[in-house]
């Protein structure tokens, strides 16, 4: 007689029971919804993921693959601990919907009625944020030789409108997502009658070869009686797996003068070993007046305002932990954070410390992946009281246990000055705020 464990004989694997899971599970009725929402906006053309997840054939062919990447909780990418704290569109599968594509499968992954399968999502083209109302994109493709080499440029996106205006988000698309590792950009504004030309000068210059001091005016950055004009610094920023956040309307945003450019002031190409090209671009937003509530940012860290404790030198064969802190001078309201490290990357933990009351968590990222560094944005504003202390914690480690070391055997590392290339490192925490304001608290920013 063949007994079967008492699970298998009742149709599914321990616990599934308490999960109220259906007795059979289709891709129509219970499968595409998650795709869809956890899936697809990476897995479509055009996007980062490697391969398409929008229709019945396209999962259906790597059912085991997603079981697999699911039930680990490798896909979809999301660092934060949801169990420290909560944010807005953040990736994070339910028990309930990991067993439901774990009984998919196992059923044989079923379509079901077919004519009940959801369409697809229907992704704006070529944004996240939707269509712009303005795209400045590179005059052409910039060619980046496939030697596995680290480049880093400055590049002038320059730009002519018929008047001033503003906008309320600013939202930098890769040309090239397998090379553009990061890029940190500020807004150029000249005053009327200070610059001619706009379009003048170079359009990308190598940043390790020159200088700024010789750079800007090479790059025609300067106003025509060669002073400098008028530089609002990160405007827009990317980084792996960063989506760009689009605040309340009134909160945030920028003046765009009638003459300017965007100064991609740090733009790094990764190793690469294939010729390629790259031609990004920005997407601009438009607003119908200035912010009522311009953000802010305090950057704790590598070159930030905090030091930090040891200094980042982190030695062949250790794990090593580091610490760095800053005090808030008045009452913020915390719409964004950014943790960033390099490859020796093992955990981030930051909290706040308030002169009362209990601490506040504000993100703890337990096993760290140099691929995905997100802007975390808040549900709701979290009020930070004035003299609160912003603590971080991070651990590196510098072993060979470690697959995304880029030294065998290991060598020390450091930040050297706040280095950008991925084989040093950086210990940074971004906080974007505003100024507190009674009902903050009450904001959505979902």
């Amino acid at each position: 007689m063949l007994i079967l464990p008492f699970w298998l004989a009742c149709g599914g694997k321990p616990g599934e029971q308490a999960l109220d899971l259906p007795a059979e599970v289709t891709f129509a009725a219970h499968i595409a919804p998650i795709i869809h929402q956890n899936c697809s906006p990476c897995h479509r053309p055009g996007s980062a993921g490697p391969f398409d997840l929008l229709t019945y054939h396209d999962v259906a062919k790597r059912a085991k693959m997603v079981r697999h990447v699911t039930e680990t909780r490798f896909m979809p990418p999301w660092p934060a601990d949801p169990d420290y704290r909560h944010f807005a569109g953040e990736k994070v599968l339910s028990a309930r919907e990991i067993a439901l594509i774990g009984r998919w499968v196992a059923q044989g992954a079923p379509e079901g009625d077919p004519a009940a399968v959801p369409p697809p999502p229907d992704f704006p083209e070529g944004s996240t944020l939707g269509e712009p109302d303005l795209v400045l994109e590179m005059d052409s493709a910039f060619f980046i030789k496939g030697d596995n080499r680290d480049r880093f440029l400055f590049a002038k996106i320059p730009y002519e409108l018929p008047y001033d205006t503003f906008v309320r988000a600013i939202e930098f698309v890769p040309g090239n997502s397998k090379v553009v590792h990061h890029m940190n950009g500020h807004l150029i504004s000249y005053a009327p009658g200070a610059k001619a030309d706009p379009f003048e000068g170079a359009r990308v210059v190598d940043r390790e070869q020159v200088p700024v001091e010789v750079a800007y005016p090479r790059l025609g950055l300067l106003n025509d009686d060669g002073s400098y004009p008028q530089l609002t610094p990160l405007v827009c920023s990317y980084l792996p797996g960063v989506e760009p956040a689009l605040y309340p309307e009134g909160i945030g945003g920028f003046r765009l003068a009638r003459k300017g450019a965007f100064l991609l002031n740090d733009l790094h190409y990764g190793p690469f070993p294939k010729d390629t090209f790259d031609r990004s671009r920005f997407n601009l937003f438009f607003a119908p007046g200035p912010p009522r509530r311009p953000t802010m940012e305090i950057q704790l860290g590598t070159l930030g305002i905090s030091d930090i404790v040891p200094p980042l030198v982190i030695l062949p064969d250790t794990v090593m932990t580091f610490r760095t802190r800053a005090v808030i001078r008045q009452d913020i309201s915390l719409l964004t954070l950014n943790p960033h490290m390099h490859l020796l990357g093992q955990s981030f933990l930051a909290y706040a410390v308030p002169p009362q009351g209990d601490t506040i968590p504000l993100i703890r990222i337990p096993q760290w992946d140099f691929r995905w560094q997100y802007f975390y944005t808040f549900p709701r504003m979290l009020h930070i009281p004035k003299g609160s202390r912003i603590e971080v914690v991070a651990t590196f480690d510098n072993t060979r246990d470690n697959p995304n070391n880029p030294f065998d055997p290991p060598q020390t590392v450091a930040e050297r000055d706040g280095s950008m290339r991925t084989t040093d490192e950086m210990l940074q925490f971004i906080i974007t705020y505003l100024p507190y304001q009674p009902g903050d608290e009450d904001i959505s920013l979902e």
